[in-house]
């Protein structure tokens, strides 16, 4: 008979549904740091290359996610809950609000770019929906730093339940999400 910690360390989530998590992971957290950074840098070029950056990354986050929603949707390993009680039924739902989180990041922050217009790299510039509606360029920018900070929060969250997992009670769970040893 297979105990739960047992049963728990013996499931492991495949190599690609691995590399979406870690790479989302770094895409947010750089996102994050240069989202606070941006304004630290001279205006002009220095800030349009952080700024273009930071869109890029934007971008390719908003690809790894529709990339990642795809594949857990249709090829990746799926993996019962470590917990079948409420702690599980709270990990899945900090789940959903991880991804809703990043989906509506994402989009926001392209609409920030529309709204507010924008210089990438000095090569394009993305025309200002409304160069005038100077309060609806701070809210949406705004409400795409409050949303960030709280994703920022929330995966900090979820990096300690982990790590929880990994340290304190060593069930297995951050072993899942863990690259294979070669």
């Amino acid at each position: 008979m297979h105990t739960s910690s047992a049963l728990t360390s013996a499931l492991v989530y495949d190599r690609r549904t691995i590399l979406f998590h870690w790479l989302s992971a770094i895409l947010v957290v750089g996102l994050w740091v240069i989202g606070q950074t941006i304004d630290f840098f001279p205006k002009g070029a220095p800030r349009i290359t952080v700024r273009s950056l930071h869109i890029s990354f934007g971008v390719l986050l908003g690809v790894v996610l529709i990339l990642r929603l795809i594949w857990r949707r249709t090829t990746g390993t799926r993996l019962p809950a470590a917990d079948p009680g409420m702690l599980g039924k709270l990990a899945v739902g900090v789940h959903h609000l991880l991804y809703l989180l990043m989906v509506a990041i994402v989009i926001i922050g392209i609409a920030a770019v529309w709204i507010r217009g924008d210089n990438l790299f000095n090569l394009y510039t993305v025309p200002a929906f409304d160069p005038a509606n100077k309060e609806l360029r701070h809210n949406v920018v705004e409400l795409h730093g409050l949303l960030a900070n709280i994703l920022l929060a929330l995966a900090a969250f979820h990096a300690a339940a982990a790590l929880w997992h990994g340290l304190v009670k060593k069930d297995g769970v951050l072993r899942r999400m863990l690259p294979a040893k070669s």
